[in-house]
């Protein structure tokens, strides 16, 4: 009795022929065995006949020993004309597969300009129609991993991310809060084509998107300005706390506090800032009288 099945240590194996080279001559009421999460496809004389679940089955093809080969031997020789294959397919969920960008994608940021952003992920996948997967793209191979087809999703993914990015977010400055969001619309729109192919999508993530660094440093700066405020308040800050350390110092000493030049350039500048401040609190009396005069 001839048993056929197919065992994956690996884990990587999506697609496994048997022979894995040229075709078998299987004998009639050959034991074919499929796991729980496999499906096997059964061709014979290059045509899918079948597609087997989870279980023991008989395959019925025209090899019977010794009747055959005497049948076949006058035309054919040693050689049974009667070929088929078996196509074992894993259907357990393929995950944690990577994505990323190979070359930068150019973004019009709405304040930044032109930039270049670079992106990467996880994504999942399982084989949703063996026939359709087989014929469009394992074919005829003995061996298909999931390493063979990563490279072509990855193109799939990368070329829907790029369309998808123009119509979530316009600076990169929202980013942070449109993750999800873009999450969503590149795994909607590349359900489709993984669809076409055989397979079903499980789940998608966008682990990050990032910008150069000669762009991460402007991003910097700006916040470090953003950080000091208002910049009159922060000086007059940092003035009264050198008056602070100048008082502390009376001799002068350029080691300690403002020394002697620096106080002369002080006692210039807060004239200045005095009149500038009186000038608000002026404006802000003239407000309030012209709104009590006009009530």
């Amino acid at each position: 009795m001839e048993i056929i099945e197919f065992l994956d240590n690996s884990g990587a194996t999506m697609v496994k022929r048997i022979p894995e080279e040229g075709s078998g001559e299987f004998k009639f009421g050959a034991q074919l065995i499929v796991r729980e999460s496999q499906k096997a496809v059964f061709f014979r004389d290059g045509k899918s006949l079948d597609v087997f679940s989870a279980g023991r089955h008989v395959l019925k093809t025209q090899n019977i020993p010794k009747i055959t080969k005497l049948i076949t031997g006058l035309a054919y020789g040693n050689e049974s004309p009667f070929k088929s294959e078996i196509y074992f397919l894993n259907m357990k969920l393929f995950s944690n597969l990577g994505w990323g960008t190979r070359e930068p994608i150019i973004f019009r940021d709405s304040e930044l300009k032109m930039i270049r952003l670079r992106g990467n992920g996880t994504f999942s996948i399982q084989i949703n129609e063996p026939t359709l997967f087989l014929n469009k793209i394992a074919g005829t191979q003995g061996l298909f991993t999931d390493k063979d087809i990563t490279d072509y999703l990855r193109s799939i993914i990368v070329q829907k991310l790029h369309t998808s990015l123009g119509t979530t977010f316009k600076t990169v400055f929202d980013l942070p809060q449109n993750f999800d969001n873009l999450s969503v619309l590149v795994k909607e729109n590349i359900l489709l084509d993984f669809a076409g192919l055989g397979l079903e999508l499980h789940d998608f993530f966008i682990n990050s998107i990032s910008v150069p660094p000669e762009v991460q440093q402007m991003i910097d700066k700006r916040s470090g300005m953003s950080a000091l405020g208002n910049l009159d308040d922060f000086m007059k800050f940092q003035m009264g706390q050198s008056i602070e350390k100048a008082s502390e110092n009376p001799s002068g000493n350029t080691g300690e506090g403002l020394g002697l030049g620096a106080g002369i350039g002080l006692g210039f500048m807060m004239p200045q800032v005095i009149n500038q401040t009186m000038q608000k609190n002026e404006n802000k009396s003239k407000i309030k009288i012209f709104f009590s005069s006009s009530t």
